[in-house]
């Protein structure tokens, strides 16, 4: 079986649709089906990181512009018939074509229809109408069950809720329900993605420079995207708990070691509550704060608001709240698990119903 997925990262939209697509590409390679992607050059893009996981890439023209995701949605013919042409490339139909792009819509869909058997669309904004066959939104929303009614056919399977998470094996290798979570806070992983345009991980840094010397472990990971490496990485320098990780394959770990996670709500959420990890959230981009709000009135984490109103004493504050008050942190653990049930994301269901589905 071949499966097609385009997808895009860039230092503006992050690497999050990149990486919960690699994740699905791995676990259907496992399952004897070939994967090939289609993405765009982009400034930030991870096309090499692509293909270092051993999978090719069909390479879009660059662009140039400013807002990426502007250009898409007015040029998706473009888009489209450049897709068809690598489509065009395989013998035969491709079994499935998988698509996580916040700029493509039915339109892009419906051109490209004709040319493979089946369309998967990964989504969780809920904004426009697809042409799919499968619909993922791994995310939590309190209107879950109804958010694509009117966007997707009624034939449409979907597959909602962060019970369909994506989770690399390294995070399903863990099992959550043996880690020790007490509500005292001793380790503290810093993550706001791949990217991190906006510098948030140096603004925490320096938010938390205070009370830095207390006996707190500070594990500090970014993308070799991040525009403030070399200012993060001198930070970090002058502390011998605070360390810096860069590009890591071990991510679980981290997680699994730390007490408290600070960084952007999004495809990271499911990581931490699939690991029972307590987070103080703020909101990167629009589309991750419907999922933030909810999360947050679930009582799974605290949420400080958009990062462009978030100050250094927001951050302080509230972590020094977290750490005075055990109770709290306790309250968030407890919450992860009624978010996510693990036992039925290891059984990994996704996509043997995905592998089903394409026979």
């Amino acid at each position: 079986m071949r499966i097609f997925i385009r997808t895009d990262a860039s230092i503006q939209i992050g690497s999050g649709h990149v990486m919960r697509c690699l994740t699905l590409a791995k676990q259907l390679q496992k399952n004897n089906v070939v994967v090939k992607f289609v993405c765009r050059r982009l400034e930030g893009n991870m096309i090499d990181y692509i293909v270092d996981q051993g999978f090719e890439v069909f390479t879009l023209k660059e662009v140039v512009e400013i807002s990426h995701w502007d250009w898409t949605k007015e040029h998706w013919l473009e888009d489209a018939k450049e897709t068809i042409s690598f489509v065009q490339l395989e013998q035969g139909k491709v079994d499935m074509l998988i698509v996580d792009h916040y700029s493509i819509d039915i339109q892009w869909e419906q051109q490209l229809r004709s040319f493979v058997k089946k369309i998967m669309v990964i989504d969780d904004v809920a904004d426009r109408k697809h042409d799919c066959d499968l619909l993922l939104d791994q995310n939590y929303y309190l209107n879950m069950e109804h958010r694509y009614k009117n966007l997707v056919s009624k034939n449409c399977i979907q597959f909602l809720g962060p019970n369909n998470a994506l989770l690399r094996e390294e995070f399903l290798n863990v099992n959550s329900t043996e880690l020790i979570r007490d509500g005292s806070i001793k380790d503290i992983l810093i993550f706001f993605g791949g990217s991190d345009s906006t510098g948030e991980t140096l603004k925490t840094l320096y938010a938390l420079e205070k009370i830095i010397d207390k006996q707190i472990i500070f594990n500090v990971v970014i993308g070799s995207a991040n525009p403030f490496k070399e200012q993060i990485q001198l930070f970090c320098n002058q502390y011998d708990n605070v360390k810096m990780h860069c590009n890591i394959d071990y991510m679980a770990k981290l997680m699994a070691d730390a007490d408290l996670a600070i960084g952007a709500g999004g495809t990271a959420s499911w990581e931490r509550i699939y690991l029972r990890l307590p987070a103080i959230v703020t909101v990167l981009a629009n589309n991750q704060l419907e999922l933030t709000e909810a999360l947050s009135y679930a009582g799974t984490i605290q949420s400080i608001g958009e990062s462009q109103n978030v100050k250094q004493s927001d951050i302080q504050h509230k972590l020094e709240s977290l750490i005075s008050h055990p109770h709290e942190v306790r309250k968030m653990i407890k919450k992860c698990t009624s978010i996510i049930d693990t036992s039925v994301v290891q059984e990994n269901k996704l996509v043997s119903q995905i592998m089903e589905f394409m026979k």
